[in-house]
């Protein structure tokens, strides 16, 4: 049980400003406190943690960099390591399971990475990987027994596909799947993805068809099966809308998924047997809410609005997983990334 001195740390990064915007949230309250701004040059954008939750990495859009920061614990300081530079401009940023190694994403660059870290958690330059996919790249993932990855594309820009690659957790190597290739039959656009945290399930967010999609992952195979697709926008909704980034709560029990246009949060139950969606509303959010994350008590919900620079806050029902709204709170200039951790 936590106690009442405990505190959650939010970091947000905003890359017009060239900054990274350090907050503690209260897990009983909800509140957020600015603590300090991280000056980082380049563009900062996607954000990930190490699994020991003891390394940040950054990345660069502007100036082609993944940085490495150490975080302090329990207070959730940032003491800059070293910098990595890349062959394209990151789009995301995740490690694998072991967080050996540090990976990324390049839409522009038709491409998908993996650099293994060094002793001070710094990636390595060159990459073990960097392998050509097609226009769009969004993410890359490995899924919970980390013997496999996934790497999203949308469907306007890109080829509307989801890359299924074998990933080798000793090497870092990707290797092609049979088919390399899953693609939906619908104009879905995946974008983003999530796991579930106990089933072999993955959900993507559907940029152009403003959706979720849930996947069964073979276990022997790693290949995707589609089961459910499912609207993020209420019924009769006519406007332009696409989906971004997608959170699966860390109790598994709930699913959130951002509408760019309706300008809303979409939350979902999740069923603790099959992994499929029910819908359980919406709410209002501040305008272009591409950047959000979720507490790891399951509590609250911090969504940005790249439009107005505005954080806000929601409570999350326990029971169905909607939203209540809380407070709004001043960021900055095109907040990017939206990263809530509990320092162990």
């Amino acid at each position: 049980m936590r106690s009442r001195q405990s505190q959650f740390h939010v970091y947000v990064s905003l890359q017009d400003d060239d900054k990274i915007s350090v907050f503690t949230l209260d897990p009983h309250s909800g509140s957020l406190n600015w603590r300090e701004d991280i000056p980082i040059t380049g563009g900062p954008a996607p954000l990930a943690i190490s699994p020991d939750q003891s390394v940040l990495y950054v990345g660069r859009r502007t100036s082609q960099e993944i940085s490495t920061y150490r975080i302090g614990k329990p207070t959730g300081t940032l003491t800059f390591v070293g910098t990595t530079p890349l062959q394209g401009e990151p789009v995301y940023v995740s490690t694998d399971r072991t967080g050996r190694f540090v990976m990324s994403a390049y839409y522009y660059q038709s491409t998908a990475s993996v650099h293994q870290v060094n002793t001070d958690n710094v990636p390595e330059f060159p990459p073990v990987e960097w392998r050509y996919t097609a226009h769009g790249a969004h993410a890359i993932l490995t899924d919970r027994s980390n013997r496999y990855a996934y790497v999203p594309h949308i469907a306007n820009r890109g080829p509307n596909a989801i890359f299924q690659f074998k990933f080798d957790e000793q090497t870092g190597q990707l290797t092609p799947n049979t088919p390399l290739r899953y693609s939906p039959p619908a104009y879905l656009g995946p974008r983003a993805l999530a796991f579930h945290p106990t089933l072999d399930v993955v959900y993507f967010s559907d940029e152009q068809g403003s959706s979720v999609t849930a996947y069964r992952i073979g276990t022997s195979t790693g290949l995707l099966t589609p089961f459910q697709t499912i609207s993020t926008l209420p019924v009769g909704f006519t406007g332009n809308n696409t989906c971004s980034q997608i959170r699966v709560s860390t109790s598994g029990r709930f699913l959130f998924a951002p509408n760019r246009g309706h300008n809303s949060i979409a939350s979902f139950i999740i069923n603790p047997s099959t992994g499929s969606l029910r819908s359980t509303g919406r709410e209002s959010t501040e305008p272009v809410p591409r950047a959000f994350g979720v507490a790891p008590n399951d509590q609250f919900l911090l969504s940005a609005g790249q439009q107005t620079g505005r954080l806000a806050s929601y409570a999350v029902s326990q029971v169905d997983g909607s939203l209540t709204p809380l407070e709004t709170y001043e960021v900055g200039n095109n907040p990017m990334w939206v990263l809530i951790t509990e320092l162990t």
